[in-house]
């Protein structure tokens, strides 16, 4: 009632998070890829992205993820599950995995980026969401600031896995914001196959 839900790019009340414009432009930009072969040297199976990392999508993630736009997510998430193409890819999986943040930085922010995504995605695909096997071990350098190079050096032996045995022979969908380097999904995934999955699959709201 005080905080009604806005469409999250042109600020107009939606109870959707998207208006009818706006999800129009937001088709005209959509790319809704699926990577695998051109995976080489990456741990997990396949990268499933919507947009390029450019113009209105560049602007819309990092007001989420820097400027406390966090309703931001809602606009994004329900364009991706009204996507048949990319709906019915995402029901075939077993489990769903964010990507974690520090304790430092979830105070800074307020909020896991990747959690408010995977969260929706979870419980509109009735799809289990498990927080507490993967984890983030201490606070690094935000990997924006780094170049490729640095990025890998960066986040090695920064996660941890508890419970793994959950995961055993589950198909597993691991999800992040933005997709650069791959080192950050890359890492996590090398901490998921500990627990034996079937396999990891990789969602990304957009890929740099």
């Amino acid at each position: 009632m005080f905080y009604p839900q806005i469409c999250g790019i042109c600020g107009k009340l939606n109870k959707d998070g998207l208006c009818n414009k706006c999800k129009i432009n937001l088709e005209e930009l959509a790319e809704n890829g699926i990577l695998n072969q051109e995976l080489e040297g990456m741990l997990f199976n396949e990268l499933i992205y919507i947009f390029k990392y450019e113009g209105l999508i560049r602007k819309l993630i990092l007001d989420y993820k820097f400027h406390e736009k966090p309703y931001i997510y809602v606009c994004l998430v329900n364009f991706i599950l009204k996507n048949e193409k990319i709906y019915e890819k995402l029901l075939s999986y077993d489990t769903i995995i964010p990507v974690p943040i520090s304790k430092k930085r979830m105070k800074e922010r307020g909020y896991n980026q990747s959690l408010l995504i995977a969260k929706k995605i979870s419980q509109s695909l009735k799809i289990p969401l498990q927080t507490k096997c993967l984890f983030k071990t201490k606070n690094i350098i935000e990997q924006s600031k780094l170049n490729k190079e640095q990025r890998k050096e960066n986040i090695q032996n920064v996660y941890g896995l508890k419970n793994g045995e959950i995961l055993n022979n589950k198909r597993i969908l691991l999800i992040d914001d933005i997709y650069t380097t791959g080192s950050t999904v890359n890492e996590c995934a090398k901490i998921l196959q500990q627990g034996k999955p079937k396999k990891v699959d990789v969602l990304v709201l957009a890929k740099d």
